[in-house]
């Protein structure tokens, strides 16, 4: 009876572990080739290959695939607060989905609020910015945010 009881608690910790580990991780498939074959139209293949520029040079990172349907640039290594969960996640990033170009570069603090007020026209989620092509938004002001939001995270990260 103590064997099937342990055996259940081994199981229930498999599990637990499993559910929380995080699916998107860094991988080596071809940036050029996801772009070209993902973007749907002209305007977000020529607006990612824009992107893949702009966030290499303000981060000084060669663009990596994250899982099947992200693009990001640098990484670190990250301790959630509120679960045991932790992983490695890109600093920035961005996706050409279906609807809308997901740009991964807000933090989401209170104090980086004021960054959003002259980056034009965007919709946000819960973890990202949405813009229908990049020419809607300031690039000035993607750049600060981009450049805010690095410095927020590898402060808060740093090993």
């Amino acid at each position: 009876m103590e064997i099937c009881l342990g055996l259940k608690q081994i199981i229930r910790i498999i599990r637990q572990k499993s559910m929380a580990e995080i699916k998107t991780k860094q991988n080596d498939a071809d940036v050029n080739e996801f772009i070209n074959s993902f973007a749907e139209t002209e305007q977000k293949r020529k607006d990612s290959f824009e992107l893949l520029k702009l966030m290499s040079e303000i981060t000084g990172f060669e663009p990596k695939m994250w899982g099947p349907t992200m693009i990001g640039f640098g990484s670190y290594h990250y301790k959630s607060e509120r679960s045991k969960q932790e992983g490695d996640w890109f600093l920035v990033g961005f996706s050409p989905r279906k609807a809308a170009i997901s740009l991964y570069v807000y933090t989401g603090a209170e104090e980086h609020e004021y960054l959003l007020k002259d980056l034009g026209k965007y919709k946000m989620g819960k973890a990202c910015i949405y813009v229908n092509k990049l020419s809607d938004i300031n690039q000035e002001a993607l750049k600060e945010l981009m450049k805010k939001t690095i410095e927020f995270l590898q402060s808060r990260y740093s090993k």
